[in-house]
């Protein structure tokens, strides 16, 4: 994206930043021709201060060092850029069509003279195409076509905090720091980049409703802006397990004996041993390892939050 820029901009040097939502951290996501110090500069909380404080983070056009008063001439990231040799520079906040900020991007110079109107305007009409380029909720989002059915999904943010994903609807058991948000978390902590299973929606009394809930987890060059996305949709045809021993495969995935099972589900061993016969003919598995590597891959699981929930 920069190398583009640079064809309509011949810049000196240029650093792309991601912003963490909610938050006035930015994160680096490409640089040009910067060294790896003035990178690292860019990237720490004295530039993120700077840009507020010269009110650089708010969606306005292209704004050189030359158009600053004063007063925020002696901010250190001016100082900064002196020290490496760049004199100007044109930068500007990032923020996709619906006005949510993305990420920040600036273009330095070694010449003294201010950026022309030319280069501002051409910068100006490519902010909205490298906003969308950067957003990594673009990406995610265009993630839920893939998954059959995606009526509602939730962008998994940093810290407990999520967000809805944009283009699908919200739902009462996607908001912050709920059981299942928890669940889906604890599957990307535990290293899984997709992850599928069921989450209980009735009673005790009623206890067949279900939702499927899909996990997808980001790189992790982006795990300081976006975790992962989870999305729900229909559960499928459940093979004939019933809400116990969907229970029951959640925890064999974990790798739970039949003693922790049977203690976890205050049940009797011999309860948890007569639900895995069942389960092996259900699922067609010789073993309970077996049971539980199909059960996995077909998400045919409540996974131990889940139960705790239900």
């Amino acid at each position: 994206m920069l190398d583009e820029v640079r064809a309509q901009i011949p810049f000196d040097g240029a650093w792309m930043a991601l912003a963490e939502q909610g938050g006035t951290a930015y994160n680096s996501v490409a640089s040009t021709d910067l060294a790896e110090s003035s990178v690292r500069y860019m990237s720490g909380p004295e530039m993120a201060r700077d840009i507020e404080m010269a009110g650089l983070d708010r969606e306005r056009p292209p704004t050189s060092m030359s158009d600053l008063p004063e007063s925020s001439r002696d901010l250190q990231s001016r100082a900064a850029c002196l020290s490496a040799g760049f004199h100007e520079t044109l930068s500007v906040a990032l923020y996709e069509r619906r006005g949510r900020h993305v990420g920040f991007m600036t273009v330095l110079f070694q010449s003294p003279e201010p950026p022309t109107r030319s280069l501002r305007r051409r910068l100006a009409r490519i902010v909205p195409v490298l906003a969308a380029g950067v957003d990594p909720l673009r990406t995610l989002a265009a993630s839920a076509a893939f998954v059959d059915g995606a009526r509602a999904g939730a962008v998994l943010l940093p810290g407990h905090g999520v967000m809805r994903l944009p283009g699908l609807s919200d739902d009462g058991l996607l908001a912050t720091g709920s059981a299942l948000i928890e669940a889906a978390r604890d599957a990307i902590d535990d290293g899984q980049d997709h992850a599928v299973f069921l989450w209980p929606l009735g009673s005790r009394r009623s206890p067949d409703l279900y939702e499927r809930v899909t996990v997808l987890g980001c790189g992790s060059d982006l795990h300081a802006v976006v975790r992962g996305v989870v999305l729900l949709s229909s559960a499928p045809d459940r093979r004939g397990l019933t809400p116990r021993e969907l229970e029951v495969l959640g925890h064999l995935i974990e790798g739970c004996s039949n003693v922790e099972i049977a203690r976890a589900l205050r049940i009797a061993p011999r309860t948890v041993a007569a639900h895995l016969e069942h389960i092996l003919v259900k699922l067609d598995a010789t073993s309970r390892t077996l049971a539980a590597v199909r059960a996995e891959r077909a998400g045919l699981y409540v996974p131990l939050s889940g139960s705790r929930h239900g």
